[in-house]
């Protein structure tokens, strides 16, 4: 009897360890950490995170501490990135603009991705008029370039952060909710959920609990590249003077002073750029990592 407990308790042990290393979660981490572009990506965003968290503890000057006497002064040991047409430090307020474009971009995005993905269970799982007007309604919105749209969204509401981040989470919108809805039509005949609606679970259940999960690895891949997006779109309205206003150390903003002095001082218009583009396309680059690593086709190479 010892000895059969002995096994039991042998066995038990063993089956932990190895459902631990083939449970989801342990399986994406081992795929992941092949994709080392990915990785790096993920480092630089962490980085970046973690700078638009403690700007003001390590930024050398006021983002906007004007300096008179060192007006438009190229990258020197006092100003690392050089000053603008104010005197103001660049890479002072490239560090305090990082919370501004992060904010911008994770908070639209999480915005269009809660509406788009409520549509799309809806749509799917209803199907009919509702399926219909939600698509007819997302078919006109993906008629619109994404940056066109956002324009014309600020231009009736007015310029100003809170706007931007509405036009872009409304451009946003229709790309999560078709995605969703494939998720929803592929799933929700399936025995599992025929098996729920059997034993009396109400709709929102089946479609939280039971749907909803199969769609979270494609929800988080298109999330983490329409972050990329929703920067670029929304430094590109600050550009145009429709999104952050003066003197709020934005990105697109510092790109949009900076282009009258570009000719003759390539600072002003090179950080605020290379802090965009490097922004953007690690989000890209995590976005690709994510597909790689959750995608069960790609990862198995068919």
């Amino acid at each position: 009897m010892e000895t059969d407990a002995t096994v039991l308790t042998a066995d038990e042990a063993g089956a932990g360890p190895e459902e631990s290393i083939n449970s989801p979660f342990a399986e994406f981490r081992r795929k992941f950490k092949r994709q080392k572009t990915a990785l790096t990506a993920l480092c630089f965003i962490a980085l970046l995170a973690l700078i638009a968290c403690i700007a003001e503890l390590i930024i050398p000057y006021g983002p906007n501490e004007y300096n008179y006497s060192a007006l438009l002064e190229p990258p020197t040991g006092a100003h690392w990135f050089g000053t603008d047409e104010f005197g103001r430090d660049i890479f002072s307020r490239i560090l305090c603009g990082a919370r501004i474009s992060l904010g911008v971009g994770i908070f639209s995005v999480s915005l269009g991705a809660i509406f788009g993905t409520v549509l799309g269970l809806l749509s799917g799982y209803y199907g009919g008029l509702l399926d219909s007007a939600i698509m007819r309604v997302c078919d006109t919105l993906f008629a619109f370039p994404g940056i066109i749209l956002a324009i014309a969204i600020v231009a009736l509401m007015g310029p100003g952060l809170g706007n931007v981040i509405i036009a872009v989470a409304l451009f946003g919108t229709p790309s999560f909710a078709r995605l969703v809805r494939s998720s929803t039509l592929a799933i929700k005949n399936s025995v599992f959920v025929q098996a729920a609606r059997s034993t009396g679970c109400r709709d929102l259940r089946i479609l939280f609990k039971h749907i909803l999960p199969s769609a979270v690895p494609n929800i988080i891949i298109q999330f983490s590249m329409n972050i990329g997006t929703s920067i670029l779109t929304a430094s590109s309205l600050s550009f145009l003077g429709m999104g952050a206003q003066a003197p709020t150390p934005e990105w697109g903003l510092m790109l949009s002073t900076g282009r009258n002095y570009m000719l003759t001082t390539w600072h002003t218009t090179f950080f605020p750029g290379l802090a965009i583009f490097f922004t953007v396309l690690s989000f890209n680059l995590l976005g690709d990592g994510l597909r790689d690593a959750l995608d069960p086709k790609i990862s198995n190479g068919e």
